[in-house]
């Protein structure tokens, strides 16, 4: 450097030494040239920038694509990206091989890749191929490394048979990428085509049912499991003189067959084809084969769940039955969405059952367990239940069979503790004349009950131990009557606790789902479902118009996990932890009450509590509670749930007879136009006197209450006992 002469520069440096500096933006997809960079890539020699597409068309496409490789590699390791290319002219043809140099790294703000780097000319090429340009030891086994990271993720990530081959179809090898695949299975005796691609359609023809003894590349990997390299049309000629007519067509110039070997065995062969001449080095060999490894072990992961899919799709259909035919009076609707294990059918199941008395069941149940085995004493149980109810069996006595049954069946099959199996169920047998609903239940969660003006009560009915614990346990029927207009809910716990909720707060949101459900008919694009947070606000409520229990069933299992088909898995499968089964039955009035939105005139339910049961009490409070649930006043709603366990407690302390509860709203609602009256009746003829109890006493007050808090009340004696009631009257509104 001369005196007074300013320092040179890098650039002045890097085109002294043929050396070019570029860099690269992902974000933006373009790459900046100096004048020796763009000199190199045979452009004019000035700064330059260009688009991706633009550089790339500069280059081989195959070069490309390895170094989409080596950069990927390179930002996983924090290491210097080393690559060679092949420049190319307008014409295609190769004028000079260049070496690259880069440092890669990632932006996250712009969720980007940039890098800057160097590139020489080579001036002694040794290219192992002849459609490939030279690339050192290290370049080599750098993209070999990153492409076959991809290739195995790629491949893993497969679920069907049709994605491992699209996947295989699109891996690009570092510098010899095939054009034409074909994979190749084994029936029997002979060669069957799998599939294939860079064919046209039905060029497989001749290639399928070949047996194995046939002198062709494929059928040889199979008899042997040992790979066939191919270098050149004359090899491939000379080896197989009587295969080669079938591959002449095609117009390639090497070929490769692979054995597919999972676990010792050869499943099969995969055939890579090339336009261009390749040698096939040691290298490239590896690479080879270890593509059709892990194409063996994603091909066998694939059939295996394809076969399980097959399979217990088969399963589901036979066990899960189709709901009976149209019942006059009746309607029926019915859900099974199988949890999003492996097994796409679990202990969950339904049934609807004819009766020999002109009547109808409804069972559903809950084998423990999702596996096979459960699965399995699912079939046998559901069986089992109808033989007895068909036998004319009542309820209690079908459970009772029925438990004694699996007692048995679980406990000849099991081998220690752990394998004792039991079952949730509860029956339902339905009278579609009167509505009379006779329900036993074992262990399983209460049914529901959606009243004609969208009221939602859970129906507490007293049962016995889940099914196949005890063969002697009892199980009690309760009877209750379904009003037109009514829809009854029957569900597994799947329904209730999927997404961490437990009883209480599984209930919740199924009543909210129930009462803000859009009863009207409709053009049908709308789920009929309005949740919080759904837009718009939630539709009146009122009886179900004609043809809305199904978009009922649907707002169901779409407001627990999602969207699903009716009897088969959805897409959210994978979110559930449990399966679910649900049944619907609603009995029908003007078209299963189509009323236009506007609300029934009467709100009832009825409760009976026996003499050994005082717990009921707590359950008639709540569906008391319930049924107010839209009161206007709240200190009504505390006195009438007061009121109604005084006068219950009253008859099982002073009396030996059982206790009805009915309870009834009338009114619309609009204005505190409305009427509460509760009612208890008993078959004790011992009248209640009103008395002054002092202030230690410890009874007397039921009626002195009643008389504070009620609006109206009296005692009124009948034929077979007396009945004890109250009224209250609505408030209006603020």
């Amino acid at each position: 450097m001369r005196n007074g002469e300013p320092p040179p520069t890098v650039g002045d440096v890097l085109s002294a030494l043929a050396t070019g500096l570029w860099t690269w933006d992902s974000a933006a997809e373009t790459v900046a040239l100096d004048a020796e960079a763009a000199r190199l890539l045979g452009l004019p020699a000035e700064p330059v920038t260009l688009t991706q597409a633009g550089a790339r068309a500069r280059l081989h496409p195959v070069d490309w694509n390895e170094i989409t490789s080596v950069v990927q590699l390179a930002v996983a390791e924090d290491t210097l990206a080393e690559v060679r290319v092949r420049v190319m002219d307008e014409r295609g043809r190769v004028i000079r091989t260049l070496r690259s140099r880069s440092k890669a790294s990632f932006d996250p703000v712009r969720n980007s890749v940039e890098m800057i780097g160097t590139i020489q000319e080579v001036t002694e090429p040794s290219p192992r191929t002849a459609a490939r340009a030279p690339a050192i030891t290290g370049d080599w086994r750098r993209s070999r490394e990153a492409f076959l990271l991809d290739a195995g993720r790629a491949l893993a990530e497969a679920r069907s048979t049709a994605e491992v081959l699209r996947v295989a179809a699109g891996l690009a090898m570092p510098g010899f990428s095939p054009d034409g695949l074909a994979v190749f299975g084994v029936e029997a005796d002979r060669l069957t085509v799998i599939g294939h691609h860079g064919h046209n359609q039905g060029a497989e023809g001749p290639f399928t049912h070949m047996p194995l003894e046939t002198d062709y590349p494929a059928a040889e990997v199979v008899r042997t499991g040992r790979a066939v390299y191919l270098s050149s049309p004359e090899h491939y000629k000379a080896r197989y003189p009587t295969a080669w007519p079938l591959a002449e067509q095609f117009g390639r110039h090497s070929w490769a067959f692979l054995p597919l070997t999972v676990a010792g065995r050869t499943m099969g062969a995969w055939m890579a084809g090339f336009l261009h001449p390749v040698s096939f080095t040691p290298d490239e060999r590896s690479v080879l084969t270890t593509v059709a490894r892990m194409l063996a072990q994603a091909l066998s992961r694939a059939g295996a769940a394809e076969t399980e899919r097959e399979l217990t799709d088969g399963l589901q259909r036979t066990m899960l039955p189709t709901l009976g035919p149209d019942i006059p009076g009746m309607t029926v609707a019915a859900r099974y969405v199988p949890t999003g294990g492996g097994l796409q059918v679990g202990g969950d199941w339904y049934d609807m059952i004819a009766l020999p008395n002109g009547r109808f069941a409804l069972v559903i149940g809950d084998v423990q367990g999702h596996d096979v085995r459960a699965a399995g004493l699912m079939g046998q149980l559901r069986i089992a239940l109808r033989a007895y109810a068909s036998e004319g069996h009542p309820p209690d006595a079908v459970l009772s069979r029925a438990s004694r049954f699996l007692h048995g069946v679980t406990n000849d099959s099991a081998t220690d503790f752990t394998d004792l199996r039991f079952a949730t169920c509860l029956y339902v047998e339905v009278d579609p004349v009167s509505g009379v609903l006779d329900i036993a239940r074992a262990g399983h969660p209460d049914p529901a009950v959606r009243m004609a003006d969208g009221t939602v009560l859970v129906r507490p009915t007293p049962g016995g131990l889940p099914l196949g614990i005890d063969p002697d346990a009892d199980y009690p029927t309760t009877r209750l009557i379904l009003e037109p207009g009514e829809t009854m809910l029957l569900c597994t716990d799947g329904l209730i606790e999927t997404g961490g909720h437990d009883l209480d707060t599984g209930w919740r949101r199924i009543r909210t789902i129930l009462e803000s459900f859009d009863a009207s008919p409709h053009d049908g694009t709308s789920e009929g479902y309005q949740g919080e947070g759904e837009g718009g606000a939630v539709l009146e409520p009122g009886r179900l118009a004609p043809g809305r229990l199904e978009a009922l069933a649907d707002a169901l299992v779409q407001g627990v996990h999602g969207p699903s088909s009716h009897h088969t898995p959805g897409p959210l499968a994978d979110r559930r932890e449990d399966d679910i089964a649900m049944l619907l039955l609603c009995r029908e009035s003007d078209g299963c009450g189509d009323t236009g939105g506007v609300r029934a005139a009467v709100r009832r339910t009825a409760l009976t509590v026996a003499q050994a049961e005082p717990e009921r009490i707590a359950g008639a409070r709540q569906q008391v509670r319930e049924l107010l649930h839209d009161w206007n006043c709240d200190d009504q709603v505390d006195s009438a749930v007061l009121l109604v366990s005084e006068m219950l407690t009253n008859v099982l302390v002073h009396t030996d007879a059982d206790a009805l509860l009915v309870a009834e709203m009338t009114g619309d609602g609009d204005g505190g136009k409305r009427r509460m009256r509760v009612e208890v009746t008993d078959a004790s003829d011992d009248l209640p006197h009103k008395r002054h109890p002092g202030e230690l006493a410890s009874s007397g007050r039921g009626l002195v209450l009643m008389d504070m808090l009620a609006d109206a009340w009296g005692v009124d004696p009948r034929g077979d006992g007396k009945s004890i009631w109250f009224e209250l009257y609505e408030p209006a509104p603020g």
